[in-house]
């Protein structure tokens, strides 16, 4: 379990020199931790204030009273038992030696995330949401690797992948169905025009709930995007057939009824037509 202590001392403006300190014990979270620190400055500060010396001292944090207690004194530093270790050895720290132990660090996340701005292009939001666990940084640059476009493939994995573990990545994304080349492989999909972005979203779900390849789900389920004209112009010439109001508005002028026209093409097409090949052929069957 969380167990913090903590020293605090105030030192009014002007001085030079460090106030006394006194040391916080049986805090058990961070929400103690603060909560007794600020009782303490306001404790400090009012002896201050009516000209009292603080005393140096071990205080015991109440969090039923939100108060500290005094546990014991501790004038100087003998007061703690302080006293050399004969077993360990003084040790000399050279530049050579920190430089090979630089060398030997793994990348940290602040200059992943400088790597993700500079390098990748991200913008700053995105390379500090994505490095902040490793895990997550790991599991992009995977995918990265099957998918080069880094903005949209960090919008996926920053709403629909975040999404499902409530914002927060860490160790648990090992155990997630939607591996990173697979989530490569969907949003390849898309740009090949094989599924539309909606249908890619259904693709996904799936995608967590059996662990499937994209390609696979899409074959199983029948979601390939319809980009064949001749199919399409059909339903298109039909749905302007049923709707003559809404094509005399559009003729007037009214062009978000355009919005109305493709909604009940992907309705009628269980939203597998192409978005951009509805719109040229309804602004040409209405031109």
């Amino acid at each position: 379990s969380f167990r913090c202590d903590a020293n605090i001392s105030l030192r009014p403006i002007g001085e030079t020199k460090l106030g006394t300190r006194t040391e916080l014990k049986n805090m058990n979270s961070f929400r103690n931790v603060q909560r007794a620190l600020e009782y303490e400055v306001r404790r400090q500060r009012d002896l201050l204030l009516d000209g009292e010396v603080i005393v140096q001292e071990t205080l015991l944090w109440d969090p039923d009273r939100n108060v500290t207690n005094s546990m014991r004194s501790k004038e100087e530093a003998h007061d703690y038992r302080y006293f050399p270790d004969p077993d360990l050895v003084p040790i000399i720290i050279d530049d050579e030696w920190l430089e090979q132990i630089r060398q030997t660090l793994p990348e940290l996340p602040g200059e992943r995330k400088r790597r993700f701005i500079e390098v990748l292009s991200l913008p700053e939001y995105d390379a500090e949401v994505l490095t902040s666990t490793k895990e997550l940084a790991d599991y992009f640059e995977e995918a990265y690797q099957g998918y080069a476009n880094v903005k949209k493939l960090s919008n996926w994995i920053m709403t629909e992948l975040m999404r499902e573990f409530k914002g927060e990545i860490g160790e648990d994304i090992a155990s997630c169905q939607v591996r990173p080349k697979n989530l490569a492989a969907l949003l390849a999909l898309i740009d090949s025009g094989s599924i539309s972005g909606k249908i890619a979203k259904t693709v996904f779900t799936e995608m967590l709930a059996s662990g499937k390849e994209p390609e696979a789900i899409v074959k199983e389920k029948g979601l390939v995007q319809m980009s064949d004209e001749g199919d399409l112009v059909k339903v298109v010439r039909d749905i302007l057939a049923k709707n003559t109001e809404q094509v005399a508005q559009f003729r007037e002028g009214k062009t978000k009824v355009m919005g109305f026209f493709v909604g009940q093409l992907m309705k009628q097409t269980q939203g597998r037509a192409n978005p951009q090949m509805a719109n040229d052929l309804f602004m040409k069957e209405l031109g």
